[in-house]
């Protein structure tokens, strides 16, 4: 953090930290996904196709989610939802924890996978609406220290669970259905979002056309938000399809195509993540400075050499590792932490989590498709993935310096891309 700032308050990061909770829980979920039915590969009988349509099946979940929670977010309020999906998300991993069978398996992973994307818009919006000026990027950027953390505490899990075969997956579950009924409890304590609340009755005080010009989902094809979305889109597609696909199916790099085990994939990675975690908290150091396009521009090279590496020298323990050593960098930079900033900045208070949550479930959607056919694609032509997928972030890398430049939009009512409230509004 910029030492010429000064510090936020305690209760204001802890207030951010529980609803950021929504990242370490959708990452808890995606790597523990990607580890468990490995585990429970031959426990339950799954064969490398059901591995991809559970994985495609999560994923599309989370698209789903993202779509649904986000809008239901900017009408009826941050805290419903968020309360609502925390307690679907323990749900979904306590069905997963138990499950006896495949049936059981693609039941836990749609309700799982549904809650956390849902929770993701409208909690990531709650904390940007509640940071005070000039504090917004780094208060968001926590989402992503959280994030890493939820992926160092599943691979730690993975890595003293990894040779327990279906008693692994079911402890990897369980800690996910555990932290979920924990944050439940810290959010039923949470107030409403005050910008939303404040927003929301300006909002009732225009006239019903006013109104839904500026609350109406289909506003955001239109101009001036048809820009930031298309653009935002682009970036994150690109990006997500290539983090999603390493992020899933790491575990499955590891042991099927390296020839390693569970634990080694554990190991590695976990090792890497606390690397990781300082690279995110350097990105909340810079996020709000005037120097953040250059750390992005250092991001997008580590990015691209993310899957390059793999795609030069083949898929190996070492490639893999290095890899994601220089991926760390990207991922840290230029990829999802980046994308939460400017999608706070680049929509009104009342579009904000729809925004987020329809390119999100774009997003997911077009990851999901990816997955699955990922394990087949892995099982032949490796190298042939890591290419695609570095051209991927190669093309989404030349998008970041284009939103960047978009208008910066805090308010629907009464602020920067809003209209003044009619007079007499409350």
């Amino acid at each position: 953090m910029d030492p010429g700032k000064p510090a936020l308050p305690r209760s204001l990061w802890v207030r951010s930290g529980v609803a950021g909770m929504a990242s370490y829980l959708d990452a808890a979920a995606i790597v523990s996904t990607g580890s468990a039915l490995v585990l429970y590969k031959e426990p339950l009988s799954l064969t490398a196709g059901t591995i991809g349509a559970l994985s495609s099946a999560l994923t599309l979940s989370i698209a789903a989610g993202s779509l649904l929670g986000g809008r239901l977010g900017d009408r009826f309020g941050r805290r419903r939802v968020f309360v609502v999906t925390v307690t679907m998300l323990a749900l979904g991993a306590a069905v997963l924890a138990a499950a006896p069978g495949s049936g059981w398996l693609y039941a836990g992973v749609v309700l799982m996978g549904f809650a956390a994307g849902a929770d993701l818009p409208v909690s990531i919006a709650l904390i940007a609406e509640e940071a005070p000026e000039g504090a917004r990027g780094r208060l968001v950027a926590l989402t992503q220290v959280l994030w890493y953390a939820g992926m160092c505490a599943t691979q730690l899990i993975g890595l003293l669970a990894g040779g327990m075969g279906a008693t692994g997956a079911r402890l990897l579950y369980a800690h996910v259905a555990v932290v979920a009924l924990a944050v439940l409890a810290f959010r039923l304590r949470m107030p409403e979002s005050r910008q939303w609340s404040a927003q929301r009755r300006l909002a009732r005080g225009l006239r019903a056309g006013e109104a839904r010009r500026l609350t109406a989902g289909r506003q955001l094809l239109r101009p001036p938000h048809l820009a930031a979305v298309g653009s935002l889109a682009a970036f994150y597609v690109l990006t997500l399809i290539a983090a999603n696909t390493m992020g899933q199916f790491t575990t499955y790099l590891y042991v099927e195509v390296a020839g390693s085990t569970v634990r080694v994939a554990s190991a590695v990675n976990l090792t890497i993540l606390f690397f990781s975690v300082g690279m995110a908290v350097l990105f909340m150091r810079v996020v709000d400075g005037r120097y953040r396009m250059r750390w992005y521009a250092i991001g997008a090279v580590g990015f691209v050499l993310y899957f390059a590496l793999p795609a030069v020298f083949g898929v190996h323990v070492w490639s893999l590792a290095l890899a994601k050593i220089l991926g760390t960098f990207g991922t840290a930079l230029a990829f999802e932490a980046i994308f939460k900033v400017w999608s706070q900045e680049a929509f009104p208070t009342l579009l904000r989590a729809t925004a987020q949550g329809s390119i999100m479930a774009l997003a997911r959607g077009a990851a999901a498709a990816a997955a699955l056919w990922t394990p087949r694609l892995l099982d032949t032509t490796p190298r042939t993935v890591f290419i695609v997928l570095a051209t991927l972030v190669a093309a989404a890398m030349l998008v970041g310096p284009v939103i960047e430049r978009l208008p910066k939009r805090t308010l629907s009512v009464g602020g920067p891309g809003g209209v003044p409230p009619r007079e007499g509004a409350a």
